[in-house]
């Protein structure tokens, strides 16, 4: 047990394995009228991961990686944390990329988060540059059957007619 004396305020605070003890200057550090200040458990707020198991009802195990700096050898390295998060919908499946938010209150012991948006369906891909669908290296709709399609549309769009 620590403690201090600040003269300036006519506090004594104690410092009790995590929560802080404020009394005031009018009794003795001895004594028990005290104002306690718990801290919180902390957990991560939003938190972006792959889903790794839907086997529990309405629960999905959520893998997120952080990249953690090593002082000693100044280089970063992968660190693995799992994740329960309540799915009410039981929406995501195995190797969704998924966006989770915290919980106010836990809702079981484990379940500390919940799904707030899945980001990435696994097996649709979709190349941020061009906005289609693709697999690998590899649109799955051929960009020679979309430009006759669009061609197509502007001609009917245009109502050409032989007549003029």
């Amino acid at each position: 047990m620590e403690s201090s004396r600040d003269a300036s305020k006519g506090q004594c605070l104690l410092a009790l394995s995590g929560t802080l003890q404020v009394k005031s200057s009018n009794h003795s550090c001895d004594q028990s009228h005290t104002m306690s200040i718990a801290r919180s458990s902390v957990h991560a707020k939003w938190v972006v991961g792959k889903v790794i198991g839907t086997a529990m009802q309405k629960t999905a195990k959520v893998r997120v990686t952080r990249l953690v700096l090593d002082p000693y050898l100044l280089k970063y390295f992968n660190k693995r944390k799992t994740y329960f998060a309540h799915d009410a919908l039981q929406q995501c499946t195995v190797g969704d990329i998924v966006l989770l938010k915290a919980l106010p209150v836990p809702k079981t012991k484990h379940v500390k988060h919940e799904l707030a948006e899945i980001i990435f369906k696994v097996g649709q891909v979709i190349d941020p540059v061009t906005g289609k669908r693709c697999a690998g290296t590899t649109y799955l709709e051929s960009p020679v059957s979309l430009e006759t399609t669009h061609l197509s549309k502007n001609l009917e769009k245009l109502d050409l007619s032989s007549t003029q």
